[in-house]
């Protein structure tokens, strides 16, 4: 399921409603940052340049 902006707990109330529960939400993105290959508890560092610009912030730093 992909949502182009989502509200309060949107998805849980619509898979709710087609009679299945929502055992477990995982975002894979936000804007153009996305998770990629990276597994539970691993971390990528980023420049504070690279990391406002993925997400369509400018970054005046």
């Amino acid at each position: 399921m992909t949502l182009t902006e989502g509200k309060f707990h949107q998805v849980r109330k619509m898979v709710r409603a087609a009679g299945h529960p929502c055992v477990r939400l995982v975002r894979t993105s936000i804007e153009n940052l996305l998770l990629g290959n990276l597994r539970p508890g691993e971390v990528r560092e980023m420049s504070e340049p690279e990391f406002f610009g993925s997400l369509n912030i400018a970054y005046t730093g």
